[in-house]
């Protein structure tokens, strides 16, 4: 039975986020999971990783790894509109970038979540699934293409760190702001945001519709620089 890693999870305190504005809470990564109602009853069940049992944190190369010396030449295609192929692209081109490894075949399915869950991937699967509400909310409330598609990049750069190896989550979290600083610098949005706490930079995410994620929407045409040969 395989693991459903339940990542870029937001919590908020207890008693829940406040209306008002103000802290509405702080970004958590592992302690809480969700399952989707029909993974349940299917395929995959849930493995919790333990703060004092954590699993191997995944490929040996990471943080430690040296900077790379040449520049990052994608970092433009965040700064205008794109979709979620164009965004990807990025995200596997900064871990190439900053770590050097990467995965072909990945696909990315939009549910309606609730709204402290920005996505999860199933261990071992194949399928980014994406909280459609809290991407949309975002679209309504970003100031700049840039803004969105940095929103998107650090969810799904999480997401596909997870696929190459790196199950636990206070690691990924660390690995995915130290790709972000290394390919677009620490000045960056995305690595503001990769970095910082989102609760914080964008309380209005707390407000965002949820749902139940019985209901997966597959992205057609997606990851196409590594599955066009082979899907159509």
């Amino acid at each position: 039975m395989a693991a459903l890693r339940s990542s870029v999870l937001f919590g908020a305190p207890e008693g829940g986020p406040t209306a008002g504005g103000g802290a509405v809470g702080t970004l958590r990564f592992g302690n809480r999971l969700y399952i989707p109602p029909t993974v349940l009853g299917t395929f995959v069940t849930l493995a919790t990783f333990a703060e004092s049992a954590r699993p191997p944190t995944g490929p040996s190369r990471g943080p430690t790894a040296g900077r790379p010396s040449s520049p990052f030449s994608l970092s433009h295609v965040l700064e205008v509109p794109a979709d979620y192929d164009a965004v990807f692209r990025v995200v596997r081109g900064a871990v190439r970038h900053a770590l050097g490894v990467e995965r072909p075949g990945l696909g990315l399915g939009l549910s309606n979540l609730p709204p402290q869950l920005g996505a999860y991937w199933q261990v071992t699967g194949n399928l980014i699934v994406l909280n459609e509400g809290l991407v949309e909310t975002m679209r309504v409330h970003a100031r700049s293409p840039l803004e969105l598609n940095a929103f998107i990049y650090v969810i799904l750069a999480h997401e596909y760190l997870h696929s190459l190896g790196y199950l636990d989550e206070r690691s990924v979290r660390e690995v995915t702001a130290f790709v972000t600083r290394t390919s677009f610098g620490p000045d960056h949005l995305a690595t503001q945001m990769a970095e910082g706490d989102l609760w914080r930079l964008y309380p209005f995410l707390a407000l965002s519709p949820g749902g139940d994620g019985r209901r997966i929407k597959v992205v057609t045409r997606f990851d196409l620089a590594t599955t066009r040969q082979y899907i159509r």
